[in-house]
């Protein structure tokens, strides 16, 4: 999924306002089907000069979170976003301690260059990493492989469901378990 908001803004470059914000954001849930495998819905900001904060709270924070409660193979990433818009996002969601993807979009939909933009607390930042370098995992196979850290399977499900709610993770049943693993590869 690939919404171009220049095109859903009726090509506006300066995005501003709580009001269009939530416009748009209607506009995002009204085309936005549920998937039946996880799938990235990519916000692109190609063209999109400004966008205010208020304007990213209830567009892109607000769609992530309807989709992350209401769509729940839906994973909103932000694309192509230009530095002034990147840094009002990333200023944004660090002072929420929250975090996104984000990435680079070719012309044919491949994602490049992706990282995340935010904060997340040490906990889950280590978490974060983990799974980034171990790939799909669960929490009992956390709990093992760093045994030493003395962090129990629970704990361990609570930080990956916390990343999967931010929709950093994807999150899979594995028949009584379920097994995380990363939406996008980190650049």
């Amino acid at each position: 999924m690939r919404y171009r908001l220049i095109d859903l803004t009726g090509g506006q470059a300066v995005l501003s306002g709580a009001i269009p914000g939530r416009k748009l954001l209607s506009t995002l849930i009204a085309g936005t089907r549920s998937s039946e495998t996880p799938t990235p819905a990519f916000l692109d900001f190609d063209q999109v000069e400004v966008a205010t904060a208020s304007f990213l709270r209830e567009a892109v924070i607000g769609f992530r979170d309807y989709a992350r409660q209401s769509l729940p193979n839906v994973y909103p990433v932000v694309a192509n976003l230009l530095p002034a818009v990147a840094e009002e996002l990333e200023f944004f969601v660090r002072a929420r301690s929250d975090a996104l993807w984000s990435c680079e979009l070719d012309a044919h939909d491949r994602v490049l260059g992706a990282r995340l933009i935010g904060d997340l607390d040490p906990a889950q930042r280590s978490t974060f990493e983990a799974v980034i370098e171990l790939g799909a995992i669960t929490a009992p196979e956390l709990a093992a492989r760093f045994a030493s850290q003395g962090i129990g399977p629970t704990a361990w499900n609570n930080r990956l469901s916390a990343l999967a709610t931010k929709g950093l993770l994807v999150e899979r049943k594995q028949g009584k378990s379920k097994s995380f693993s990363p939406l996008l590869e980190t650049a």
